[in-house]
């Protein structure tokens, strides 16, 4: 680890309104953040799973370092956590399938995984058919319909993972940016979006078909999140899935296919036209899921800066980022560092920046004049649960909420001549990141691997399904004195080697030079906002902006 005693110099005038003076950013280093990050990732810390010892040592650390900075407790009730109810699960589950009179037996969790959706401990699916249904999307704005009003109920859906990616007419070599947005990836091709699908069907169950490119991680993580104990919130009222959703492994779904006498990559393809009807695969799949559950009470842990302005101080801009992780796996071979899950960059280090923003803030020599929420989730890693848990029972309206900035990872791999805006193109955020970003000599960027769907595996997404403008960020690219293709080898092989796995864990190497500068970044424009600055809005292109009219009948003068 490259440490600078030094503080973070400031990196040019800030291009603020008129209005507003440029705040001074000193009170960050790489060793403050670096401390935070190795108690939190630490053994001690047990890998920080919900409803564990590991989330009673996390939310007590923050709780004290909230009460170390001054904050006021943020929640109303006059204390620094909301209660998020939720139960967790441990799923056992078979699953086997009849084609003619070749029963085939997959194992769990190397060929496939599987849950008992809601509160049931056991669920059994017999004799289910089994129908492979494209990508199970159903979109009108793109005149795209994977099911054709085909009869499902009861049935077990096979399902491709991501977007359709259909080639541009006029450009074969790229998508179709006119259909799914081209290579981003939207809503529908998250595994969230699939298991919805499938439940709106009245499907039985529902088996996504894994594949790395297209899902962005390897198959060892979904593996691994099976293994974990699954978190849903509690009387949620939302139907998240079949009685059985899961995942299958590439191999064992060409397999399955083949059985059927179908080739899995001329299925994909006949998958890519808007005339795809489902297919039945001439097979009976049956499920026995065995689960142990409980009820818990895991915790957001919340900070607050009351606003300086009487009228403004009823205006929130809120800075997130998730605690928890994966706990430990006993059933991992020793020693016990090796069975915790340590979540380092995933995302200690995202925590370490809220802790590093409340503390620059709170060394400003004014307050500003709309308050600062600082709120780490839980349950991130489980469907952004406790973001979600948030939006559904706000501390604060959501009508008076300015914007959300959310911290998922920190840069450790040195400085970046751009910053990346995963949220770009949704509202007027952008023009402000930008801005702050030429003052720091740097420029802003979309979302350079946009096809990782990065804007909808974050807790932003739930405060933008609230309709809250979001900003997240990244860096991803333009690393200052590396070769144009080191951004994308560090990033790879942290997804390939650490993402979710035990060795997310402090390395000597990191260089949070360019994190830091991030912060700083972050840091700018929220204060922009606290100070008074022009809320912002939704454009008119994005699919969020009725959402914020919605909360805009419900605000309070």
């Amino acid at each position: 680890m490259r440490i600078r005693p030094t503080l973070l110099p400031l990196l040019g005038a800030v291009l603020a309104a008129p209005t507003l003076a440029a705040p001074t950013f000193g009170t960050a280093s790489e060793n403050s953040l670096l401390a935070h990050i190795q108690v939190l990732a630490s053994d001690e810390f047990e890998g920080r799973a919900p409803g564990t010892p590991g989330e009673a040592k996390t939310i007590a650390y923050l709780e004290q370092q909230f009460r170390r900075l001054g904050l006021k407790p943020g929640n109303p009730d006059g204390s620094y956590v909301q209660a998020v109810p939720m139960r967790g699960q441990y799923a056992t589950p078979r699953f086997s399938y009849q084609e003619e009179a070749r029963q085939v037996q997959l194992r769990f969790p190397d060929d496939f995984v599987a849950y008992a959706s809601g509160p049931d401990e056991q669920r059994a699916v017999r004799d289910s058919e089994l129908v492979f249904v494209g990508y199970g999307v159903v979109a009108p704005e793109y005149d795209w319909d994977d099911y054709k009003g085909a009869d499902l109920r009861g049935k077990t859906l096979l399902m491709l993972i991501n977007d359709p990616a259909l080639p541009d007419p006029r450009d074969p070599s790229r998508l179709d940016p006119a259909m799914f947005r081209g290579e981003a990836m939207t809503y529908y091709g998250r595994w969230n979006y699939k298991y919805e699908s499938a439940a709106q069907q009245g499907a039985a169950a529902a088996l996504i078909v894994h594949e790395t490119k297209p899902a962005a991680y390897p198959y060892e993580v979904v593996r691994n999140g099976a293994l974990a104990e699954r978190f849903s919130l509690l009387d949620d009222g939302t139907a998240d899935g079949p009685p059985v959703p899961g995942w299958i492994h590439l191999d064992k779904a060409k397999e399955l296919v083949a059985a059927a006498g179908y080739d899995f990559a001329a299925l994909k393809q006949a998958a890519l036209s808007k005339d795809f009807h489902p297919i039945s695969l001439k097979a009976q799949a049956s499920f026995d899921v065995s689960s142990q559950s409980r009820k818990l009470n895991s915790h957001n842990v919340v900070g607050l800066i009351e606003g300086s302005d009487p009228v403004l101080k009823h205006d929130y801009i809120i800075y997130s980022a998730h605690w928890d992780h994966f706990g430990i796996d006993e059933r991992l071979p020793g020693p016990r560092t090796r069975q915790i899950y340590h979540g380092a960059l995933d995302n200690a280090s995202g925590v370490g920046a809220l802790l590093e923003l409340a503390q620059a803030f709170q060394a400003l020599p004014q307050r500003p004049k709309r308050s600062i929420l600082f709120l780490a989730t839980t349950a991130e890693e489980s469907g952004l649960l406790g973001a979600k848990y948030y939006g559904n029972e706000p501390l604060y309206p959501l009508a008076r909420t300015i914007a959300n900035i959310n911290i998922d990872g920190i840069n450790a791999w040195g400085r970046t001549s751009q910053i990346e805006n995963v949220t770009s193109g949704h509202s007027t955020l952008d023009e402000l990141l930008a801005r702050h970003a030429i003052a720091q000599g740097r420029s802003m960027t979309p979302d350079a691997r946009p096809e990782l769907g990065s804007f909808y595996r974050a807790d932003q997404l739930e405060f933008a399904r609230q309709g809250v403008p979001v900003l997240y960020t990244k860096s991803r690219s333009g690393y200052i004195g590396k070769p144009d293709n080191y951004a994308r080898e560090v990033v790879d092989y942290y997804v390939t080697h650490d993402y979710h796995k035990v060795s997310d864990d402090v390395r000597d190497n990191w260089d949070f030079s360019g994190g830091l500068e991030d912060i700083e970044l972050l840091f700018r424009v929220g204060h922009e906002l606290a100070q008074g600055g022009t809320r912002p809005q939704w454009y008119p292109t994005s699919e969020f902006r009725t959402l914020r009219s919605t909360l805009s009948l419900r605000a309070k003068p």
